[in-house]
This record gives C-alpha cells, sequence and structure tokens, in this order.
C-alpha cells in the first residue's frame, strides 16, 4: 500500500520517536502505534513493523511505555489485515508476558485474550496454546501469565489437548511458587466455566480444595472467590457437599484477611448454597464473624447484615444475629458501628413491622445518639426505610424524645440530615406537629451559625408551604420569617431574603407583590453589598411571580439604581437580573 508524502513522513518521524532517549517521546509514538500502521499499510505492518516492535523493545525498561504497548497490540488485528493475520501479533506479547511488571504482564495478557478470542480454530490450536504451553514452562513471571489464558484456549482445543491443558494447570495449582499458584487461584473460576462437567469434579474440584488449604494467605483468600464461581456450575446436592465445607472452614481461617474476604463476600457466598445451608450452616459461622477479634473482619460482616437476611427464609434466625448486632452498635470500633450504620437500617422491609419495633428501633436510637457524627448522619438520612414499615406515628413517637438534642448537635451535619427530615414528618403528622413540636426550631435554623443548614432551613420552609399550603403558611410561617428580617448579622438577613425568595412561588402574586416586595426593596438600601446584591438576585426570581405591572413599577426602577451602586457586585447581579427580565 503506497503512502502520501504527508503520511511518510508522519509515519517516519513517529518510528523514529519510538527509539528516542526521551521516554515522553518514545510513550507519545508509541501511544500512536495505529497511525504509524495506517500509514504503512496492513503488509508492511504485518512483515516489517511488528517485527521491528519486537526486535527494538527487548531491553525497554519503562513500565509506561511497555503498558502502552501491550494495550495497543491488544486492538492491532485489522492493522495487520483481519483475524487471519492475528498470529503475528504473538511474539511480542508473549515477551511482555515475562516482564518483571505485574501491570505490564496483566495487560498482554489482556490482550493476548483479546486476540484469541478473535483467532481462527486452526490458528489457535497451531500458534495460541503452544505459546501457552511455552509460558507455562519458563519462569514464574511467564507462569503467572500462562494462568490468564488458558480459559481462551480450552474450548477450541481437541481433546488430547484439553486433557493437556487441565493436567499443565494442575501443575500450575501445585507450583513451589507461591506467586504461580496465586495466579492459577484467581483464574481457576474462568478457566472451570469452559471446562466439560464430567472434568468438574475430577479435575477442577481437587485444584480448587488444594488450593483453599494453601500454606499463603493471599491464596487461601482466593478460593473464597472461587467457592461462588465453582458453586454457580455444580448440582445444588454437589455444591451443598463440595463447596459449604470450604467456606465454613475459610470463615474461620487462622488469617484475618481471608476471614475478611468471606464476611465480604457473604451474600454471595450464601446465594451459592441456598438458605436452607444458610439457616443449618453459615448462621454460625456469621455470627462468628460478627463477633470477630479483628475490627476489619467485624467492619467486613457489620455491613452485610441485610443482605445476609435477605437470602433466609421468612423463619429468621433473628435470636442468633440481633445479639450481635446489639453488641456492634456498642463496638468500641467507630468503622464498625458506621459499617452497622451504613446498612441497618434495610432490615426494616425483611423484618416487618413487629420485628422492626422489637428489634431495630432499640438498635436504631442507639445509633442515633451515637458520638459519630457521621453515624448519625447516616442513620437519619435513612429513617424513611423504617418510616415505610412501621409508619410515621409509631416512628415519631420515639424520635420526638430526641429532635431536641439533634437540633443542638455540635456537628452542622447532623442538623442537615434533621432537618431535611422534617417535610416528611410533618406531611405525616400533620401541621398540629410542626405548631407544636418542631416550628420554633424551624426558625432557630434560619439563624445558625453555619450557612448549610440556614440555606436547608430555608428550602424546609418551603418544602413545609407546599405541603400544608399558602394559608397555613400566612399565618404559621410567614409572620416569623419577617420578624427576623432586620437582624444585626447581615448573614440571617440573606438568608431571610432567601426564604423569601423559594417561598413567593408557593405564596403566588398577590402575597408576595403586597408583603414581600415591601420588606425587599426596604432591604435595598442596606448598608452591607453582600445584602444588597441579594437583594438584586432575589428581584430577578420574584420577577416571574408577580404581574408585569409590578415588575415595570417596582422592581425594574430598583434595579436600574443598583446599577449605579458603588459595589461592582451589586451592579453584576442587578444587570444580570435585568437581562434575565428581558429575556
Amino acid at each position: 500500500m503506497s503512502m502520501s508524502d504527508e503520511s511518510a513522513y508522519g509515519a517516519a518521524i513517529l518510528i523514529d520517536e519510538l527509539m528516542n532517549e526521551d521516554r515522553e517521546l518514545r510513550l507519545n509514538s508509541m501511544r500512536q502505534l495505529s497511525t504509524i500502521a495506517r500509514a504503512l499499510g496492513v503488509e508492511r505492518t504485518r512483515t516489517e513493523f511488528i517485527q521491528y516492535i519486537r526486535e527494538n523493545f527487548d531491553d525497554e525498561d519503562d513500565e509506561e511505555v511497555l503498558l502502552e504497548m501491550a494495550e495497543q497490540l491488544g486492538v492491532f488485528i485489522p492493522y495487520v489485515g483481519g483475524a487471519e493475520h492475528a498470529t503475528v501479533l504473538l511474539p511480542p506479547l508473549k515477551g511482555l508476558c515475562s516482564d518483571g511488571e505485574s501491570r505490564v504482564r496483566d495487560k498482554a495478557v489482556e490482550s493476548l485474550c483479546k486476540i484469541g478470542s478473535q483467532m481462527r480454530e486452526p490458528d489457535l490450536i497451531e500458534s495460541f496454546i503452544p505459546l501457552l504451553k511455552r509460558l507455562a514452562d519458563k519462569e514464574w513471571t511467564a507462569q503467572i501469565s500462562s494462568c490468564g489464558l488458558f480459559h481462551i484456549a480450552y474450548p477450541n482445543a481437541p481433546e488430547p489437548l484439553r486433557k493437556e491443558l487441565r493436567t499443565l494447570y494442575n501443575q500450575l495449582c501445585h507450583d513451589d511458587t507461591p506467586l504461580v499458584r496465586k495466579a492459577a487461584a484467581k483464574n481457576l473460576g474462568k478457566f472451570a466455566e469452559t471446562v466439560e462437567k464430567p472434568y468438574l469434579m475430577n479435575d477442577i474440584m481437587p485444584m480448587f480444595k488444594y488450593l483453599s488449604q494453601d500454606d499463603q494467605d493471599y491464596v487461601r483468600l482466593l478460593a473464597v472467590k472461587n467457592c461462588a464461581a465453582l458453586g454457580k456450575l455444580l448440582a445444588p446436592q454437589v455444591c451443598l457437599a463440595e463447596i459449604l465445607p470450604v467456606m465454613i472452614s475459610l470463615a474461620q481461617d487462622g488469617s484475618w484477611q481471608v476471614r475478611y474476604t468471606v464476611a465480604d463476600q457473604i451474600y454471595e457466598l450464601c446465594e451459592t448454597v441456598g438458605p436452607d445451608a444458610t439457616r443449618t450452616e453459615m448462621v454460625p459461622a456469621y455470627v462468628g464473624l460478627l463477633r470477630d477479634n479483628e475490627t476489619e473482619v467485624r467492619k467486613a460482616a457489620a455491613g452485610k447484615v441485610s443482605k445476609f437476611f435477605q437470602i433466609l427464609s421468612p423463619e429468621l434466625p433473628v435470636q442468633h444475629i440481633f445479639p450481635c448486632v446489639k453488641e456492634l452498635s456498642s463496638d468500641p470500633f467507630q468503622e464498625v458501628r458506621f459499617a452497622l450504620a451504613s446498612d441497618i437500617m434495610g432490615l426494616a422491609p425483611i423484618l416487618g413491622k413487629d420485628q422492626t419495633v422489637e428489634q431495630l428501633l432499640p438498635i436504631f436510637f442507639s445509633l442515633l445518639k451515637d458520638e459519630s457524627t457521621q453515624i448519625r448522619v447516616n442513620i437519619i438520612s435513612k429513617i424513611e426505610q423504617v418510616n415505610q414499615v412501621i409508619g410515621i406515628d409509631l416512628l415519631s413517637q420515639s424520635l420526638l424524645s430526641v429532635i431536641d438534642e439533634l437540633s443542638e448537635a455540635k456537628h452542622w451535619r447532623v442538623r442537615v440530615a434533621l432537618i431535611n427530615f422534617i417535610p416528611l414528618l410533618a406531611s405525616q403528622l400533620g401541621f398540629g406537629f410542626y405548631n407544636d413540636k418542631i416550628g420554633a426550631l424551624c426558625m432557630q435554623w434560619l439563624i445558625d451559625k453555619v450557612h448549610q443548614v440556614r440555606v436547608a432551613a430555608a428550602n424546609n420552609l418551603k418544602l413545609l408551604a407546599e405541603k400544608f399550603g399558602p394559608e397555613w403558611a400566612s399565618e404559621h410561617i410567614i409572620p416569623q420569617v419577617l420578624d427576623m428580617v432586620d437582624d444585626r448579622n447581615y448573614l440571617y438577613r440573606i438568608t431571610i431574603l432567601r426564604a423569601l425568595s423559594l417561598l413567593a412561588p408557593v405564596m403566588g402574586s398577590e402575597i408576595t407583590t403586597s408583603t414581600f416586595l415591601p420588606v425587599i426593596l426596604a432591604a435595598s438600601t442596606d448598608r452591607v453589598p453582600n445584602v444588597r446584591f441579594n437583594v438584586a438576585k432575589v428581584l430577578g426570581y420574584l420577577a416571574s411571580v408577580v404581574d408585569q405591572s409590578v415588575v415595570e413599577e417596582r422592581i425594574r426602577p430598583c434595579l436600574n439604581k443598583f446599577n449605579e451602586d458603588e459595589d461592582i457586585d451589586v451592579r453584576f447581579f442587578a444587570n444580570k437580573a435585568l437581562q434575565a427580565i428581558y429575556q
């Protein structure tokens, strides 16, 4: 294929830069291998350029350059003429599979899998499988890489070769190098998916059991993941007989990292063996994880409580699990309590009303008073899950006892979380709840020291006005808000302006014009520029609420006057509001 002079020149430069001493130039050129290949054409790329790459990068020691090379070659089949020529890409990737950097090896294996999945069956047998066998017979780095190729090679291999591949994989599982056994354990599930069912029991399961008893922790913890992967391939009774004992053993493993992996994947493991085995065998194992002496294990187990219950039948083993959960709600380590708080509210729909009231609410209120701000916020933000099960009446009776305490919480996030829940409480309990219980608090939050709390408080009033209507708001919200408009703190005056702008669309044109607008226009002469430019912003909002005549007679003149204000920000926002009115 001929090249234009321009593309030939560009390709020549990039090829030169592939060998440049400057690492950035080499990396940049490597990222443009496809550009070079398009300029050279498929024949020259296949016969010359791939060989050039293979010969000149044997001594490359820059990880990023080799990583980019491995990734680029994985999508290079179109540039060498299609799948019928894919074999030319194997040699350079084979070299990368022996690299000392694991990232490079992993990317080379990934690219080989992409190429192998597109290769013709004869080429796979004649080129890909021999490459795999050579890797498996070399040094440990190459052996590690070979483990990730079996699931590509096996499906299209003839029976004699399949037997050889199963034998070879078994050898890798028993290799003297722990990292090779780790790679074999990591890829066992993918390989097992391609193996015929008769050989699952005869060949794969012995490998699985051997690796699950390995003397290296990081090999055994990979056996946890294989429990679920292999369990999906086996008949239920076989799974119970072969997989469940391994799961129970790993849940009691001497390494906390293995036990952590079991706790972290408890739902997937229970799903593998089914609810019957979960009740009889996995409940005691899970109880052990909830009471583990390692913080990380308890944390992982605590974050899976609701998932664990999801797989159980209606006869829940509450008597076994909930004592542990209660213990965790006062665990000495905050991260354990946080994991529990993040998950436990999801139990309400599973437990039902009676059990939620009896078992869950005491834990809920214990965590609601936790010393950790994050835990209290977590619980408050998930109250709705409990509300849907037991109803707001019952929940609020218990919740009201801690609302006053939470409203004065030191951390502002707790107050914001509580404010965000007020509209739900009020809408369920009616305006009497607001008038009797929380009205004063809602106004107090408008002058909180923290900006985020004041913003949430203003939005809360708008939501309450929407739920109970303008007439109610006119009596119970508006007068109190207007009483605060002249507060000595200019930040609070700004909050009141914000509250009025949010309430205006709810209250409508008449109340906005007669009640809100005079107050807002009076604030236009405030001595603080920040208040004045907030007045400008609010007037821009109100223009869409009030009649056009009010805009022309009262709002526009005020904004025009702001255009002559000494403060640049006031002038900016006034001009922005005027533009909005024009539009």
